[in-house]
């Protein structure tokens, strides 16, 4: 049987990509493999939206030239955000490239594009309209948790954000389709499911007749029992709404935790960055949240260095940050990507500003997480028990809460791997918990 190797690059969307690359190509008899000496296909699947991740992938991509030199049958291909942002380019930049394949219903195209008489190279990267077939099963690393696409594309169009060129435009699958996907996942055993999509809040706005993210996410709840537990990523602040709030609420299945990417502090950034809110519109949507779920965790994304943002610009972002006190933030320089408006705009910060600021937004974050993580001590959380550690600690496992924080905590008595169980948290700091287990009654 043909072997198949799958290296991602990326955030979750590329990840579940990856899941749906493994599951088009096991219909077609491949079985994966982690050894790229093994494999008779190997795949780079990665995101386009940071240079570094790009430049990562095309580096593995180089160093595959020597094997594939070396087992002439061996077939290369790169697939997704970075496939379908410079389509064939990719074909003549490395001659050894087999296929380039972008999003959304191309990567069913894989197993077509393989037919092609080995030697001659193939792509299937025009802009994506559709979705992945519903009849395709994704493969699943865990048995555990599982990510569940809703919606792909974004009609946003951020000044920086090369997401609407690579993933299209907003579209949605209907709500019948992801509660099959849900419920054979929940008689599967799985414990955490999480709702994905570029703007994962902006849901069904274009279904006929439209189904609005809160109701998704009651539909889905309905079918659940207690033991599953529903996230979702990315939101965006202007669609946060009162009903998504009161869904968060009232819904036990839904977990205390929400991503959502603020990017800067300035209303003068957040104009040039296109982004649709101002800065008083974002902490009033956080203090919406805040009042409907008190115990609600709060991450996001924040950009440093775009084109204009001057330090006064920047200092707002700091007392942002403070204000909502978020509980944790990704956080990077701004990257300019070729095609974006961003890339071309004056006033470009010079890389050692950026680098400072960035330094300044990780030291500010770790005190925010510390004080919101100390505020758990002695507290009792409910954690998904996702794995053993191996540390020098016999007995040791770690989980994640329902606010998504992580937590290492004793567990000699034996608890499995998928495991829902109560601790009390003993000790805090930035990037994690530590607890003991609370017995059950």
């Amino acid at each position: 049987m043909p072997k198949l190797k799958v290296i991602t690059f990326g955030c979750q969307a590329n990840e579940l990509d990856s899941a749906r690359i493994a599951g088009v190509l096991a219909r077609r008899g491949y079985t994966l493999t982690e050894e790229d000496a093994d494999a008779d296909l190997i795949v780079l699947n990665g995101c386009s939206i940071r240079e570094k991740a790009e430049q990562k992938l095309l580096s593995r991509l180089g160093t595959l030239q020597a094997l594939k030199r070396a087992h002439p049958w061996l077939r290369l291909g790169v697939a997704g955000c970075l496939a379908q942002r410079e389509g064939e380019a990719l074909l003549r930049r490395f001659p050894f490239l087999d296929l380039v394949v972008g999003n959304g219903e191309h990567l069913a195209e894989i197993p077509q594009l393989l037919s092609i008489q080995a030697g001659r190279q193939a792509s299937a990267v025009c802009e994506p309209a559709g979705l992945f077939p519903e009849d395709i099963a994704v493969h699943r690393d865990s048995q555990i948790r599982a990510w569940v696409g809703v919606m792909e594309g974004c009609d946003n169009f951020c000044a920086f954000c090369v997401v609407p060129f690579t993933r299209g435009r907003e579209r949605s699958r209907h709500p019948d389709d992801i509660l099959r996907e849900v419920i054979a996942l929940r008689d599967a055993g799985y414990r955490e499911i999480t709702l994905l999509g570029q703007t994962v809040n902006s849901y069904g706005k274009k279904l006929q007749p439209p189904v609005s993210f809160g109701a998704l996410l009651r539909r889905i709840d309905a079918v659940l029992d207690r033991q599953v537990r529903v996230r979702f990523t990315t939101s965006h602040p202007k669609d946060v709404t009162p009903e998504l709030a009161e869904a968060m609420a009232s819904l036990p299945s839904v977990c205390e935790h929400m991503h959502l990417p603020v990017q800067a502090g300035s209303d003068q950034t957040l104009e040039r960055m296109g982004r649709g809110y101002s800065r008083e519109e974002y902490l009033q949507a956080v203090a919406m949240l805040r009042a409907a779920v008190p115990e609600l965790a709060i991450t996001t994304d924040i950009i440093v260095g775009f084109p204009g943002e001057r330090e006064a610009d920047f200092e707002e972002t700091l007392t942002l940050m403070d204000a909502v006190g978020f509980d944790g933030c990704f956080a990077f320089k701004f990257s300019p990507r070729e095609g974006t408006p961003a890339a071309t705009l004056p006033d470009q910060v010079p890389a050692e500003a950026k680098a400072t600021r960035l330094a300044r937004v990780f030291e500010l974050q770790n005190q925010l997480s510390l004080s919101r993580n100390q505020g758990l001590l002695g507290r009792h959380a409910e954690i998904l028990v996702d794995r053993a550690l191996r540390t020098r600690e016999a007995g040791l496992v770690a989980g994640r809460t329902r606010q998504n924080k992580i937590v290492h905590c004793q567990a000699s008595a034996g608890v499995p791997e998928g495991g829902l169980v109560n601790v009390e948290i003993t000790r805090a700091t930035p990037h994690h918990l530590k607890g003991i287990l609370i017995p059950s009654p």
